[in-house]
């Protein structure tokens, strides 16, 4: 099933190695200067979506010359770069959507796009939204049982309340486990948490629950 790889047009550091997920099924969708960095990682996207005011006439010379299907749009519009290709993405109808070049440089941009996240998944259960930088992934997580599995790339495990309280949260399998918890807006009781195993579980009755999957190098 698809995979739909979106790269968003943030600093270049803060981008993962995209090539990772390079496999028959993946789409790739650059959003403005996103498409710029899938092109100097090797990697052409199949779409390009935006406005493209941030890269300079050369560069967009190159993505038009690339990139078989380019979506441009006026700078004013109601719709960010980054919605824009998140909307492409799900034409596909992938089974997951990875997000990267959201995070580092303007934080507007990053709350922003941690707010499609929310909105999109929503609206998607069935389809699975992260978003990726060089040492964090996040996730949404809804009410019910979910199997985290282990990482050794991303150890630390850190969970937060998104929008309003988490209910009944229960972890097992984790360094500190816990029972029918309230997880409030604005705790960090949950932070910095570690897998003891090659699975743990979370479940929760109500409330969104936002997963950070870290590292430290």
């Amino acid at each position: 099933m698809t995979v739909a790889v979106v790269c968003a047009g943030g600093p270049l550091e803060e981008v993962v190695d995209l090539t990772q997920f390079q496999k028959e099924d993946t789409v790739f969708i650059g959003a403005d200067k996103g498409a710029l960095h899938l092109l100097k990682q090797g990697i052409i996207p199949q779409e390009a979506v935006g406005d493209f005011d941030s890269v300079s006439a050369e560069d967009y010379e190159r993505i038009q010359s690339q990139v078989e299907y380019i979506d441009a749009y006026q700078a004013e519009k109601n719709e960010t770069d980054t919605e824009l290709a998140m909307e492409r993405a799900l034409a596909y109808e992938p089974r997951e959507v990875i997000l990267t070049g959201v995070t580092g440089g303007r934080l507007d941009h990053m709350i922003s796009a941690l707010q499609l996240l929310y909105r999109f998944q929503k609206a998607h259960l069935q389809v699975s939204f992260k978003i990726f930088n060089q040492l964090n992934v996040l996730t949404l997580l809804h009410p019910g049982e979910h199997q985290i599995l282990e990482d050794k790339q991303f150890q630390y495990v850190s969970f937060f309340a998104f929008q309003n309280s988490v209910s009944s949260l229960t972890l097992r399998g984790f360094k500190y486990e816990t029972e029918n918890e309230c997880l409030k807006s604005g705790m960090t009781k949950f932070t910095s948490n570690e897998l003891l195993e090659k699975e743990g579980t979370i479940s929760f009755h109500e409330g969104i629950c936002l997963m950070v999957r870290s590292s430290d190098a």
